[in-house]
């Protein structure tokens, strides 16, 4: 893919802060899962102008030291004496360099100091609180692992806390940018291509670039591609996830794939795992960003009418497909597994339309909350309930992939109850299909 797409108010926002850094130091943090495309976003801005990268990988600390020394010999044109073998030492030098030059220094995987020397963090600070007001550093700091990046940024007890001047947080592609990539590439494309993109890539930079240049645009071609020998894909789930769990990886994988696989309360998790799963369901959703605890529309906080929902696209596939059937895929049959996707995909991709529509409308149309709504039981559900507040209005709908499945008639039946929490709204009834998209 040699066009660079979307990431307009991300790259307007990073622009700003390098604005600012040259009259005085800025230190911006940025989050975002691997693969989303955050050191192509940051190389893209930074390409032309005076910049330093530095990727902390799993190495001695004084080996890392010296790749940066080099980088900053190479970039900003400059002779360095004697050996520099802590990280303490190299920021400090750049600190002193920024109060005569400006420049950009951007860290990638921040976290991995923690496991390299963790003391890194307080010398940074320390440095970062004798110098800010005379430094003119833009200091990007980026990350990939969630539950480290937020505790090293937004947890009290850490050095770091409340020095940051701005945070990023990168997410997928959205709906628009992928059609977008699809008319690109694949000018032809059907519903059911853009569905199956959706659902496979999830709006993941590097995964959208894998399929692309692969020419993986139809359902086939992507199953094919994901499920071949070698495939990226096929250790993606665990490779992402190994560093955010650790040695408990095991428990949180299970979770994941049960969810995936619409087991997606926590008595129905905890009747098959058998443990409490209050703890991980926490660490999945406050700490790990990988979920969201969804209650019925209007329903109370505190309700206990709870079910969860994996936000990525792509791990949700990577769950209820790969994972769960993983003992095909590690001896190699494959085909089995294809077979399993073939059988399940019209009912799956038919819930991943209904993210579809969700995504579309919250993008789309003037609203002030969005859900699904469900009874005791799951009695009476409905795909999707849009509210505008301030309007008064309301948007009931039914998402199927056949239009010829949507009845109205029964979707205002499943409301009846629901629609007397809003007397006073004008209530709209819609179906979405494939046809809608």
């Amino acid at each position: 893919m040699q066009r660079f797409y979307n990431r307009k108010k991300e790259i307007a926002l990073l622009e700003s802060i390098e604005r600012k850094s040259l009259d005085k130091a800025q230190m911006t943090f940025i989050v975002g899962r691997r693969r989303i495309g955050k050191t192509t976003l940051l190389t893209n801005v930074f390409s032309n102008k005076y910049s330093l990268y530095f990727f902390v990988s799993k190495k001695n600390e004084s080996l890392l030291c010296e790749e940066f020394t080099e980088e900053i010999q190479n970039k900003l044109g400059i002779t360095i004496h004697g050996v520099l073998r802590s990280f303490k030492d190299v920021f400090g030098l750049l600190i002193d360099l920024s109060k005569r030059q400006h420049f950009t220094l951007i860290i990638d995987e921040f976290q991995e100091f923690n496991n390299l020397n963790p003391a890194i963090y307080s010398d940074m600070q320390n440095i970062w609180d004798r110098n800010k007001d005379s430094s003119r550093i833009n200091l990007i700091l980026c990350g990939s692992v969630y539950s480290l990046m937020y505790k090293i940024f937004e947890n009290s007890k850490e050095p770091l806390f409340g020095r940051a001047t701005a945070r990023l947080s990168i997410k997928q592609f959205d709906i628009q940018t992928i059609k977008e990539i699809l008319f690109d590439h694949h000018s032809g494309f059907t519903k059911e291509d853009l569905l199956a993109f959706y659902l496979f890539s999830g709006g993941i930079a590097k995964y959208v670039e894998l399929l692309v240049n692969a020419k993986a645009f139809t359902q086939k071609k992507i199953i094919n591609e994901i499920l071949s020998l070698n495939s990226l894909f096929l250790d993606e789930g665990r490779n992402i996830l190994i560093d955010e769990f650790g040695k408990d990886y095991g428990n949180y994988f299970s979770v994941l794939s049960l969810i995936a696989s619409s087991k997606t309360s926590r008595p129905e998790m905890e009747s098959i795992m058998n443990i409490n799963l209050g703890g991980f369901l926490d660490k999945l959703e406050n700490e790990f960003d990988l979920i969201t605890k969804v209650r019925p529309i209007l329903s109370k906080p505190a309700g206990k009418n709870i079910k969860y929902r994996i936000n990525d696209n792509f791990l949700n596939f990577w769950f209820r497909f790969i994972f769960k059937y993983r003992g095909a895929v590690e001896i190699g049959n494959l085909d089995y597994v294809k077979t399993i996707i073939n059988r399940d995909y019209q009912t799956y991709s038919g819930q991943i339309l209904e993210r579809y529509f969700r995504e579309k409308i919250m993008n789309e149309m003037n609203i002030s909350a969005i859900g699904s709504y469900w009874e005791k039981g799951n009695q009476n559900e409905i795909d999707i309930v849009a509210l505008n507040e301030y309007d008064k209005t309301a948007l009931i709908a039914e998402v199927k992939r056949s239009n010829k499945n949507i009845n109205l008639n029964i979707l205002q039946n499943k409301a009846v109850n629901l629609v007397m929490k809003i007397p006073d709204y004008t209530i709209e009834y819609r179906g979405f299909s494939m046809d809608d998209m």
